[in-house]
């Protein structure tokens, strides 16, 4: 039976899913994570951590098919 992984910016995760609907939804999770860090980062030292809400890029992720024996 096939499983899913999540190649999320260039490294896969641990988690291990039944469903590719499971593994987006992790996926779209760490991309919501990755923008709340990025506009804490700045409201702690705007200086050394830009962030433009606009222009926010989320990073790359892929959902895998696995095949787990």
């Amino acid at each position: 039976m096939a499983k899913f992984k999540v190649l999320f910016d260039g490294e896969y995760e641990d988690d291990i899913f039944d469903s590719e609907e499971a593994a987006k939804e992790y996926a779209l999770y760490l991309c919501s994570c990755s923008r709340e860090g990025a506009e804490i980062l700045n409201m702690s030292n705007p200086g050394d951590y830009e962030y433009d809400e606009d222009n926010f890029e989320y990073p790359d992720y892929e959902i895998v098919e696995i095949d787990e024996d």
